[in-house]
């Protein structure tokens, strides 16, 4: 170690890096929020498009209904016109008949799942 005992100031200013944000952090009040997520719950509603509208990202969006609905504040609504398989009965000439893209499928009652979705992504794809 040398005697000499001199030393150096360092001086820091702070200052804005590259990758930060250009605008600052907003602050949303809870009733924005709250007729955000509501708009957002809406059956049919578009998230992203909501949140690009009121100029947020649409992560933030989802992660403010997440946190309402886990919280209890707001139920999602039950779709109305949710599509989904549905158990059937088939008799001896039971029919099923789909209309998809203007086309008709018609198949026997006593179907497999699997061979009907085979059959109605083959029509999607014609």
């Amino acid at each position: 170690m040398t005697d000499d005992r001199s030393f150096h100031v360092l001086e820091a200013v702070p200052s804005r890096l590259d990758a930060s944000p250009q605008r600052p952090r907003r602050r949303w009040s809870e009733e924005a929020k709250a007729r955000l997520v509501e708009a957002s719950l809406e059956p049919g509603a578009n998230v992203s498009a909501i949140a690009r509208e009121a100029g947020l990202s649409p992560s933030q969006l989802f992660g403010w209904r997440r946190k309402a609905v886990r919280s209890g504040a707001v139920r999602p609504r039950e779709e109305a016109n949710q599509l989904g398989f549905v158990e059937i009965t088939p008799t001896a000439t039971a029919q099923v008949e789909i209309e998809l893209d203007g086309m008709i499928i018609r198949v026997g009652a006593d179907i497999r799942q699997e061979q009907l979705l085979k059959i109605i992504r083959a029509v999607r794809k014609a």
